[in-house]
């Protein structure tokens, strides 16, 4: 109930997110796309040494608190990592804002970066704060606050930008010579899509405070009758805190750094190899713009999951057998791929058509290519993300970060190998990313059969929603080109989509991937099983 709380909240953001981001990137343009994505990549970073691995963090050690009835331990734990989060969001804020001008012109190489930079740079102190708010609401076993907080967030992050960008676009040309119009416009509409952002994270910070302070009479009363036994000490907490945001930090921060380092390497070695920067700018943005927001809208789901996987596996080991933890991680592994699957299959399948939907006023030839090529990515990065929930949530801490730095080092030679030797532009990093979640795969499944005796089921895992998604693209190629006979090509599009979904949810039932027991145990479950007997889609003795 909770992942899909999460889960929901995921999708309708990202909704929204691939909403603004088109009229966005309109505006923007190829160019101030590239300034967006590349500020974005160093904005995440940052993330990743200061907030990235709170929420996780304070909801595993509170929700193993709260779990044993030690809930003044469990509060203890939340101002402790409230602490750090002011320290460390507040330290990094100051060096990324104080420090764009040599980020964006020295390591990135673009130097018109720097104005979105700088106005991004105090979300990393308020999303750290914000972290920590959700990672207690996580360790009480609730994702409401955090769901709710995240729709916010995103739909005041989709107006302000928009309209940031829209109005600093025209103020960039206007300040720039005639040579340098385009350029600085686009850097400034990037600068007015980051305002978004910042805007946002505070209203949803401003949120998840008001909902604490309604909640603080209960979190009273409950540290009033703990009798648990003696407090721990901040010494201890920090201790503890540190032991698992340490390796979060660095597994998370291995994991997405690629994404910094693979743009770093491509500007470069771009530039050495004589390609201008307008150029390989503009690549980057299509890369960000359409191939990036595209591909990110099944990995929230997969992210929702895992966040609110960890607490109950948490939980589960507090009170439970290992067979319950292996039926964990099955269950939400299996629901993961239920969605990655078919999300990729439809990317390949319809990569130029859904672009051509959104992006009407962009020329999507590479960015469809793109999408083709890396939609096998997302099944590999959803499947790595709840794999590295299991592992953290198993207190394997180190596996992630051994598995995610071999799995970089792989990475960056096949990129470096496709970038110089083969010269494969933009696709590069693409296939190079289908290597990287591979690996990273491979081995966290290495790792959890050694740690707690986990074997992947495949049939219902991969095979059955497999063989289902590709029927359903089968379909949605075919509809499309029936549909383009007689309507537009938008609406053929729509017409295809709608109808291949409900196609691939049939096929999964009828192959047996998907049975009652499993619908009875997601929201409102009763009610989609009672419409599957009415078309008599199961099987009686699946009952």
């Amino acid at each position: 109930m909770q992942g899909t709380i999460l889960a929901v909240a995921a999708m309708i953001t990202k909704v929204i997110g691939l909403a603004y981001r088109i009229p966005l990137t309109n505006i923007m343009g190829a160019e101030g796309n590239g300034y967006y994505g590349i500020v974005f990549q160093v904005y995440n970073l940052a993330l990743m040494l200061t907030s990235y691995s709170l929420p996780m963090a304070v909801s595993k050690l509170v929700s193993a608190r709260v779990a044993t009835g030690r809930y003044r331990n469990a509060y203890r734990v939340f101002k402790s990592a409230l602490v750090f989060a002011l320290a460390a969001g507040g330290s990094v804020t100051a060096i990324v804002f104080f420090g764009a001008k040599f980020i964006a012109s020295d390591i990135m190489k673009m130097d018109l970066s720097v104005y979105a930079l700088r106005v991004l740079a105090p979300c990393i102190l308020i999303v750290a704060v914000l972290g920590v708010l959700r990672g207690f609401f996580q360790g009480y076993g609730t994702m409401i606050p955090t769901a709710l907080s995240q729709i916010a967030e995103q739909v005041i992050n989709a107006v302000v930008s928009v309209v940031g960008a829209y109005f600093l676009l025209k103020t960039g040309e206007n300040m720039a010579t005639a040579g340098e119009r385009q350029s600085y416009g686009a850097a400034f509409a990037a600068a007015g899509g980051t305002l978004g952002t910042v805007i946002g994270a505070l209203v949803a910070l401003l949120f998840l405070i008001f909902v604490f302070a309604a909640y603080r009479k209960r979190l009273n009363r409950q540290i009033r009758r703990d009798r648990t036994g003696k407090p721990e000490s901040t010494r201890q907490i920090y201790r503890v805190l540190f032991a698992t945001i340490g390796p979060v930090i660095l597994s998370a921060t291995i994991y997405n750094i690629s994404n910094l380092l693979d743009q770093a390497m491509f500007s470069n070695i771009m530039a050495a190899q004589g390609v201008s920067k307008k150029v390989y700018t503009s690549l980057l943005g299509v890369f960000s713009g359409q191939y990036d927001t595209m591909t990110n809208i099944p990995l929230s789901i997969s992210t929702a999951l895992a966040t609110s996987f960890i607490p109950s596996l948490v939980a589960t080991i507090q009170t439970g057998s290992r067979k319950q933890i292996h039926n964990k991680i099955n269950a939400v592994s299996r629901f993961n791929m239920l969605i990655a699957i078919p999300c990729a299959a439809g990317f390949i399948a319809l990569a130029r058509p859904i672009l051509d939907l959104l992006y009407y006023n962009q020329d999507n030839e590479i960015p469809a290519m793109l999408l083709r090529i890396g939609g096998v990515s997302v099944v590999f990065f959803c499947l790595s993300t709840v794999m590295n929930a299991a592992l953290q949530g198993l207190d394997r801490m180190m596996k992630p970060i051994k598995n995610a730095a071999i799995s970089l080092m792989i990475h960056l030679a096949a990129l470096f190998i496709m970038l110089v030797a083969f010269k494969w532009s933009i696709y590069s990093i693409v296939i190079s990313k289908i290597i990287f979640a591979g690996a990273i795969c491979i081995l966290n499944a290495h790792d959890l059969r050694e740690t707690c005796s986990y074997v992947q089921e495949r049939k219902q895992t991969f095979v059955i929603p497999s063989i289902a998604a590709l029927i359903m693209g089968i379909a949605a190629v075919f509809l499309h080109a029936a549909c383009g006979l007689f309507i537009g090509e938008r609406l053929s599009t729509v017409i295809a989509i709608l109808i291949a979904i409900p196609i691939y949810g049939i096929t999964l039932i009828l192959l047996g991937g998907l049975k009652e027991k499993d619908l009875l145990s997601v929201p409102q479950g009763k009610r989609i099983v009672a419409v599957m007997r009415k078309l008599h889609l199961f099987r009686r003795e699946s009952r």
